[in-house]
């Protein structure tokens, strides 16, 4: 479970979540209402996402922050690639870590809490 998103990763999982819907898996609607909950979790310290968060915010940021604009003014159309790979790799980064929240959570719902005692 403490694997970190890579690139080709975060690309598959994209095609796979906008498959999965079809084929039974979690919807998009499903997996965008698990991100407050996934925050949440990971604030408490429930859940072990904060690096891939953190990784997916900077992205958010890069994209959306006016240093990103010089690329594009420079290298006009060359300039947009870089945000056509960092916002593919942000939505499949998001679709894969909701998914791997989701499991969490199904399997965490089935654990009863309690004492162990011997």
């Amino acid at each position: 479970m403490g694997k970190t998103l890579k690139r080709s990763a975060a690309f598959t999982a994209l095609a796979r979540a906008l498959a999965a819907g079809a084929r039974g898996g979690p919807s998009l609607g499903a997996r965008l209402a698990a991100l407050p909950r996934m925050i949440r979790a990971t604030a408490r310290g429930e859940y072990d996402g904060g690096l891939r968060l953190a990784m997916m915010t900077a992205a958010a940021v890069y994209v959306v922050s006016p240093v990103d604009v010089v690329p594009e003014l420079l290298l006009t159309v060359l300039g947009l690639v870089d945000d056509v790979v960092m916002v593919t790799w942000l939505a499949g980064s998001v679709l894969s870590e909701t998914e791997r929240f989701l499991e969490w959570e199904a399997r965490r719902s089935s654990v009863i809490p309690g004492h162990v005692t011997l």
